[in-house]
This record gives C-alpha cells, sequence and structure tokens, in this order.
C-alpha cells in the first residue's frame, strides 16, 4: 500500500512538474520575447492581464498541487530514507519548492505586483517594463530549469524505488 502511494505521489509530481516547466519554457523562449516586440503600454497592458488571467483553478492546481505533493514527498524521504529512491525524492521535491514557489514568491510575483501599479501609458511604465522584461524573464528561466530537473529528479525515483 505505501509503495503504490509513493509511486502514485511520485508520478503526479513528475506529471505537475513536467507541466510547469513547460508553462514556464514557453514564456522565457517566446511568451516574454513577443511582448517585448510591442510598444512598451501594450506589453505592459498584455502581461498585466497574463497576471490576472493565470490565477484560475487550473494553473493553481498544477502549481499549487504540485507544490503540496512535493512537500509530502520531502517529509516522507525524510521519514524514509532507507528506501531506495529517495534521494531523488527530496532532490525533486526540493528543486520545485524552492526553484518554483520560493523564486516565484520572492521575486517574480513583486516584480508583477509592481507592474500591476503602474500605468501602462507612462513614462514611468516604459522604464519599469524595459528593467521588467529583463529581470522577470531571467528569474523565469531559472523557475524553468528547476522544475525539469525536479521532473528528471522524480523520473528517477521511479525507477529507483520498489515497484507498487
Amino acid at each position: 500500500m505505501i509503495d503504490h502511494l509513493f509511486f502514485v505521489v511520485t508520478l503526479l509530481s513528475a506529471l505537475g512538474s513536467g507541466l510547469i516547466a513547460g508553462i514556464f519554457f514557453a514564456f522565457s523562449t517566446f511568451v516574454m520575447a513577443a511582448l517585448a516586440r510591442l510598444p512598451a503600454p501594450q506589453g505592459i497592458a498584455a502581461m498585466q492581464s497574463i497576471n490576472v488571467v493565470v490565477i484560475n483553478p487550473w494553473f493553481m492546481a498544477a502549481f499549487v498541487g504540485t507544490a503540496v505533493l512535493c512537500l509530502v514527498l520531502a517529509v516522507a524521504s525524510l521519514l524514509t530514507w532507507h528506501r531506495p529512491g529517495t534521494a531523488w525524492l527530496l532532490a525533486g521535491s526540493l528543486l520545485y519548492l524552492v526553484g518554483v514557489i520560493v523564486i516565484t514568491r520572492a521575486l517574480n510575483v513583486p516584480l508583477n505586483n509592481a507592474l500591476a501599479a503602474v500605468d501602462p501609458a507612462s513614462a514611468d511604465g516604459a522604464a519599469l517594463w524595459a528593467d521588467y522584461v529583463r529581470t522577470w524573464t531571467a528569474w523565469n528561466h531559472v523557475r524553468t530549469v528547476a522544475p525539469l530537473v525536479a521532473t528528471v529528479a522524480f523520473i528517477l525515483a521511479l525507477v529507483k524505488s520498489p515497484a507498487p
């Protein structure tokens, strides 16, 4: 029963991490570049809209749900350190929790909040936008790599763990 539960939670964590990595990958590779090509007021308005629309049940279920699963796996891996694959579970969990949740909360959300507070047509908006695109995208690259590597760690944990 425990092996089956570990398998299911690890599989869901791998899928969630991969899904979030894909979303962030899209932003890092073409969404932000497309927005940066627009005149500042249009780019700001588009990103302001994205930042509102992203808070929806589907995205939040994947984003926060994966974090909850990772938290469970991190605690479980520490309590069952003797099990094969638990180091990979801990690594994947920490990569997701720190590389996605902590960075999002500490860095990307404050940038989004600053962007939300600016008038897209203002001079302050244009100045903020140039820095926002560069800084937000740089941290998003980290948020792309972290869940991608977490996905690999979860897959390795599945390979190393006992069959359910």
